[in-house]
């Protein structure tokens, strides 16, 4: 690939990746809005929450993306499935389908027609739920978006969102949700390797039970701000 072709590629990924694309994830606090509806965010709740994502949604992310390279559609509803399966409380199963059929619908006028096409179809059938990681997946395997690269930016994005949310909640300001994100690398590094080092969609599993149970009391609040 040129130089020129290797930027488009990254181009499209910042793309994907940025907080104004119309996927719907600034509605989601990700569990935040549940704890401080509580009383307090937690010290160390986002490394936790990446934690937590580096096993289920970012693996799935590279299941994804791996399937879809090699032209195995089987293996990514099988992973699509699997990752509805292991979100164990209604708001989070709702959130990622809602947000990632959202990114679906806008795929092919943001990046053109693409593997994304052959996912909506699976979505359509009912063959796949058509979770957020497993569409951002394929859109990234489509772009040429290498796998460590897709996880990466992913996870980052989604620590992002937890430190935006927090800001909108009132319990940071701008400046702490800088050194927030900037604390949080350390966390997305180790949860990319483990997202990546995933090899079937067996591997998928939820590892948050108590931010579980916080959002079950989430979905029930008189008044939210986030959907999560």
């Amino acid at each position: 690939m040129t130089r020129h072709g290797s930027l488009e590629v990254l181009l499209a990924q910042l793309q994907l990746t940025d907080s104004g694309f119309p996927g719907g994830l600034y509605t989601l606090s990700h569990g935040l809005e549940g704890f401080a509806q509580l009383g307090a965010i937690p010290d160390g709740l986002v490394a936790d929450l990446v934690h937590a994502a580096g096993t289920a949604d970012a693996a799935a992310l590279a299941l994804t993306h791996r399937a879809v390279s090699a032209g195995d559609w089987d293996l990514v509803a099988e992973t699509d499935r699997r990752l509805h399966a292991v979100k164990l409380n209604r708001e989070q199963r709702t959130a990622s389908v809602r947000t990632g059929r959202q990114v679906l619908n806008t795929a092919g006028e943001a990046f053109g027609p693409g593997p994304a096409a052959h996912l909506a179809d699976l979505v359509a059938r009912g063959s796949a739920p058509g979770n957020h990681a497993v569409v951002v997946g394929t859109i990234h395997a489509g772009l040429g978006v290498p796998v460590e690269h897709a996880v990466a930016s992913d996870l980052f994005a989604f620590a992002a969102g937890c430190a935006a949310a927090a800001v909108r909640l009132g319990r940071i300001d701008f400046r702490q949700a800088q050194r927030l994100l900037r604390d949080v690398r350390p966390d997305v590094a180790r949860a990319a390797s483990v997202a990546l080092a995933a090899q079937d969609p067996r591997d998928l599993h939820s590892s948050a039970p108590v931010a579980d149970a916080v959002s079950t009391a989430h979905e029930r609040a008189e008044a939210r701000l986030f959907f999560t």
